[in-house]
């Protein structure tokens, strides 16, 4: 037994794999990866989202591989995943707003179809509270399933939802700012 306490002791590996499967942000912390459909995805960045002096989410954008390059992101027809971590509780009705907001910033051109996914969107919507999660995955072929709270709300096909749901954190005028942007996208680290 004393031997085998020794061995443990003198084995540093399993505090080292540990710290470098996570990153931490505010307080939050993701793994570096995650397996989605038989898929390993990368975290590529973490972004804080403030409005005005309040810390309201941490994200995690998670990728095939790691890529700075937001038009590269959205024209790859590949899977991805968002992970919005809430450090206060914020209502459904906000982030609906949010969700317009986004669709008119970014996609002006927006088809009619495309808005109704974004009212879709918005009806699976709840309010949360902290250290709540909402999780936006997309697979090609299948679409962007949406989990609020822990629980699955459905799925809305297409390609287009996607790209239209992702730039609100990494397209033209991502609605927490470009800062937010460049960090999700591993451009910038806290």
């Amino acid at each position: 037994m004393l031997t085998l306490l020794t061995l443990l002791l003198a084995t540093p590996v399993s505090t080292l794999s540990i710290a470098d499967s996570v990153q931490s942000l505010s307080g939050v912390t993701m793994p570096e990866t995650v397996t989605v459909n038989g898929t390993e995805l990368v975290l590529n960045g973490m972004a804080l989202r403030k409005k005005m002096v309040f810390k309201v989410y941490v994200a995690g954008l998670y990728l095939p591989a790691r890529n700075s390059d937001a038009e590269t992101i959205l024209g790859a027809d590949a899977p991805r995943q968002i992970v919005l971590h809430f450090l206060r509780g914020v209502d459904k009705g906000k982030m609906c707003d949010a969700w317009e907001e986004s669709l008119k910033n970014n996609s002006p051109d927006a088809s009619a179809d495309l808005k109704e996914k974004f009212t879709t969107l918005c009806s699976y919507m709840d309010d949360v509270d902290k250290d709540q999660q909402m999780i936006f995955t997309y697979l090609p072929e299948q679409g962007t399933s949406i989990e609020v709270n822990g629980a699955a709300k459905g799925t809305l096909e297409g390609k287009e939802f996607a790209d239209a749901l992702f730039r609100s954190w990494i397209g033209p005028k991502p609605g927490p700012g470009e800062d937010f942007k460049k960090k999700l996208l591993g451009q910038k680290k806290d």
